[in-house]
């Protein structure tokens, strides 16, 4: 379940997508196959190859690409990796708003 997300981040993070850079929304979530992660972070891109070459840097592969919406393929970020990648990434906004 996803909550802490509002219409404009949405269509902030589908638009910059639309525009060719890896984009990125975090929000609060809750699943129970994962418990203690209370955030997710939506790194994404039109580009599939771009976003893979992307995440290599992070140690993320491929295969864990979710593209069953194909407008918007994307890693999801959970826990540490999330935090790490936010912090080199310079989105100390999301740190701030989500990890207090």
């Amino acid at each position: 379940m996803a909550f802490g997300i509002n219409r404009a981040d949405l269509k902030k993070w589908k638009k910059d997508i639309d525009n060719g850079e890896i984009a990125f929304l975090t929000h609060f979530w809750l699943d129970e196959r994962f418990p203690g992660c209370k955030t997710v972070t939506k790194a994404g891109a039109k580009d599939i190859e771009a976003l893979a070459e992307w995440g290599k840097q992070y140690g993320l592969k491929r295969e864990w690409i979710d593209d069953r919406k194909k407008d918007y393929p994307h890693f999801d970020l959970l826990g540490e990796k999330q935090k790490l990648i936010l912090e080199r990434e310079n989105l100390h906004t999301h740190l701030t708003r989500f990890f207090r």
